[in-house]
């Protein structure tokens, strides 16, 4: 199976193309001053199956992070991902942004991430959805955190270990496709069945 996955949810744009048992080949984006790091996706894509010398045709699968995290890049991952596999033929699976940060490190991790409005998403093996903050102190207390660098800043996290996924050097798209791998031998990776988790709905700014 040679799988495609991607990544535009969180801080940085994540690309890997791999069989079930090798990575062909993989890469990441930061954002610049000049544009989102998520405008990179299909030329990163493109450049990758180039430097593979693959098409998209020889795609069996592809893989990519449904959220939460960045709005826009849930919409572009979503986007891309659904086109590609129609246009295709090929499966398609979705990950939530939280699995994939709890598998960043061996030992067990609670994930707890910034969703504003005084909330953070929760994963410990499940998604507890959008907690408060005084709830997930409760929570997360004496246990080993992954997190990101806005809720560090504004909540004092009560931890045994506090570790910001966006200043560690994780393989977030390598293990995205590792999960994508495994949920493949059970799921009928159907392309319209993956959707943006939008845990708590977009921001709406009424024109005054």
């Amino acid at each position: 199976m040679l799988l495609l996955a991607f990544d535009t949810c969180l801080d940085k744009t994540y690309v890997v193309l791999r069989t079930e048992d090798d990575i062909i080949s993989s890469d990441t984006i930061s954002s610049n001053d000049k544009s989102y790091h998520s405008a990179y996706l299909i030329s990163t894509i493109r450049d990758i199956l180039r430097a593979s010398n693959k098409v998209p045709q020889d795609i069996d699968a592809i893989a990519i992070n449904v959220g939460p995290g960045s709005f826009t890049g849930i919409r572009a991952c979503t986007t891309v991902a659904r086109v590609m596999a129609q246009q295709i033929g090929c499966k398609a699976v979705g990950v939530s942004s939280l699995e994939i940060l709890s598998r960043a490190k061996k030992d067990e991790y609670v994930v707890a991430l910034d969703a504003r409005k005084n909330k953070a998403y929760l994963y410990d093996k499940k998604l507890y959805g959008a907690v408060e903050l005084e709830e997930v102190d409760k929570i997360i207390k004496g246990r080993k955190v992954i997190t990101d660098d806005r809720l560090i800043e504004r909540f004092r996290l009560d931890a045994e270990e506090v570790i910001s996924y966006q200043q560690a050097d994780f393989e977030l798209g390598e293990i995205l496709s590792e999960i994508a791998l495994e949920k493949l031998q059970t799921e009928d990776g159907n392309w319209a069945k993956v959707l943006p988790l939008y845990i708590q709905p977009p921001p709406v700014t009424l024109k005054k």
